[in-house]
């Protein structure tokens, strides 16, 4: 009977993995959990199939869920159509319930069926004591067999905690979490209780002025007047984060499912891929894949690329494919509300996903900051240069099809009357500050822009001087150079930009006459005797030809054109490391 109700409770099985022969190799006689064998050679390179009753009956759930989600997004304006035809008095909503209730049980009835196929499937019930006993005792032996299904990654168990490295946890949940909200100490909120009381009256008082009001939670429960910021905040969470974001749209993520699970099995069967899920410190659940390739004889297998998606890309089908093509180790992950990972992404969220991500890298796989590249496509620009900006050690970044700013792209797909709660809701709650991020890293950047980019250019693909690389290229350049690229730099590397092919960029190139080995003495003289923390103000007493050289030299060496759409994916030949003295 227990084992019925785990079939039941338990999650969806998709695949069984074909046995690897390394696999094989390194568990040698595996101890697996009692009443646990492995599976025959045979299964091992095929779908789950679920017998007739399961089949029939995920059908009918899936479908069901489908329609709840549509539900769930057309709400609003079926709840407006309600209230206007007068169907939400008490008479008509009380049988309606009724409907609702018995759907839910009818629902019910089916999860039940659905847990009796499974519980005649012996295939399903290996994998759910399988299962069970990973929860029970995480042992390298149980994770290893757990590794070769792909099921439902909210049964996964946890493998690495935010909090695991040193005393974070500790340090986080005493001091750390009182010196960061100290308001939530309740002898501050005790010595402060008469001014918000008396705040809380306001509040009341203006409210009766006003015909508009929003709910406000507080010290009780009070109205207060709907305020633009409070515009923002209900365009963020509705219509903006899922515009920003529309990976993150379960009937998106459902039609995509079938090749998001044939890009896990490529990854797991053919690259040696490995899974885990990773506790953010928000308590988000992020989905991870990491292939190893330091046992190679290839070099940079011992360096880690981890790689930072764009807004609709999983890391199933995403831009790992370019450095793992090129012979690097990677860690891929999903962003929050993304596939396996929970949450949303908003931007602090992101921020911590990113944060357990390299933390895992760093005290779980065993590689070291230095040792580490990020690589981040279009929006994953921004979790890209955040790791970079909060971990300075960080050996470099590599940024493709990336963006300075997210207003400018905001304001280009809305309309003129939005301009204002736009850019108030994208500083407020969605400011993705790539630029702003990147100028507090230190070490190597190659920005890759991409000459036909309809995505990131504001105004048509075909003009490459409104694409928003060239902002983050020219936003680094000054802060790190701001002597070499005052005016005249400026100007030479404007013009630069403006090329759209190799062969005017070589034009303008030899037109200027730059000098490459001069170039090279100049900055590594500077960096011998000041150092090399960035500002630098070599350049200060250039004349201004010289300073057009020299602007127009770091320029090439930051950003590298590729002919190419937004989405095509990266050849592996365009994946260089930066340039760096």
């Amino acid at each position: 009977m227990a084992k019925l109700l785990s079939c039941v409770l338990g999650p969806r099985l998709y695949k069984i993995y074909r046995e690897r022969d390394s696999e094989r190799a390194r568990s040698g006689a595996p101890e697996t959990p009692a009443s646990v064998t492995a599976p025959p050679p045979s299964s091992w390179d095929t779908y789950y199939q679920p017998r007739a009753l399961e089949k029939h009956a995920d059908s009918i759930l899936a479908l069901a869920s489908v329609f709840w989600s549509i539900s769930y997004y057309s709400s609003p304006f079926a709840f407006f159509y309600l209230y206007r035809k007068g169907y939400l008095s008490l008479s008509k909503v009380v049988p309606f319930s009724h409907y609702a209730g018995t759907l839910l049980l009818l629902l019910a009835g089916v999860a039940c069926l659905r847990g009796v196929g499974r519980w005649t499937n012996p295939q399903y019930r290996q994998f759910i004591t399988i299962l069970e006993a990973t929860h029970r005792n995480q042992s390298a032996e149980n994770k290893r067999q757990l590794a070769s299904y792909n099921f439902d990654f909210r049964s996964w168990p946890v493998d690495f905690h935010w909090e695991e490295p040193s005393s974070r946890y500790l340090v986080a949940h005493t001091l750390g979490r009182r010196m960061l909200y100290p308001g939530s100490v309740y002898l501050l909120q005790k010595a402060l209780m008469p001014v918000l009381l008396q705040g809380q009256a306001r509040l009341v008082e203006e409210s009766r002025k006003r015909p508009v009001k929003l709910f406000v939670f507080g010290l009780g429960q009070a109205w207060a007047p709907l305020t633009p910021c409070s515009h923002s905040y209900l365009v963020a969470h509705t219509l903006g984060r899922r515009m920003l974001y529309p990976g993150s749209v379960y009937l998106l993520q459902k039609a995509l499912m079938p090749v998001l699970l044939q890009g896990q099995a490529r990854l797991v069967e053919e690259c040696d891929g490995r899974r885990a899920k990773l506790l953010a410190c928000d308590g988000n659940e992020i989905d991870t894949m990491f292939v190893d390739r330091r046992g190679t004889a290839e070099p940079q297998g011992q360096k880690l690329v981890i790689c930072c998606e764009g807004n609709a890309g999983f890391y199933e089908v995403g831009c790992v494919s370019t450095p793992l093509e090129a012979g690097y180790s990677v860690l891929g992950w999903n962003h929050p509300g993304f596939a396996g990972s929970t949450g949303v992404p908003f931007p602090q969220n992101e921020a911590n996903a990113m944060d357990v991500v390299v933390q895992f890298a760093v005290h779980r796989l065993g590689f070291q900051p230095q040792d580490i590249i990020l690589y981040a496509w279009s929006i994953g620009g921004f979790t890209a240069t955040w790791a970079a900006m909060s971990y300075p050690d960080i050996s470099a970044v590599i940024l493709d099809a990336s963006f300075d700013d997210l207003v400018p792209l905001a304001l280009k797909v809305m309309p003129d009357s939005c301009r204002g709660l736009v850019t108030r809701t994208v500083r407020q709650h969605l400011n993705l500050n790539n630029a702003e991020q990147l100028c507090r890293y230190q070490g190597p950047v190659l920005l890759i822009r991409r000459t036909k980019d309809e995505i990131i250019t504001t105004t048509a693909p075909e003009d490459i001087m409104s694409n928003r690389g060239n902002d983050l290229l020219l936003k680094l350049l000054q802060h790190r150079y701001p002597h070499v690229m005052a005016e005249e730099g400026l100007q030479v590397v404007r013009q630069w930009l403006e090329a759209s092919s190799q062969l005017e960029e070589a034009s303008i190139y030899s037109r200027w006459e730059v000098e490459e080995d001069w170039c090279l003495s100049v900055l590594r003289s500077y960096q011998a005797e000041h150092g090399p923390d960035f500002p630098w103000s070599v350049g200060e007493d250039m004349s201004a030809r010289e300073r057009q050289q020299l602007a127009l030299f770091l320029a090439q060496k930051h950003l590298h054109n590729f002919e190419a759409t937004h989405c095509t994916p990266l050849p592996v030949q365009h994946f260089q490391m930066p340039w760096h003295l």
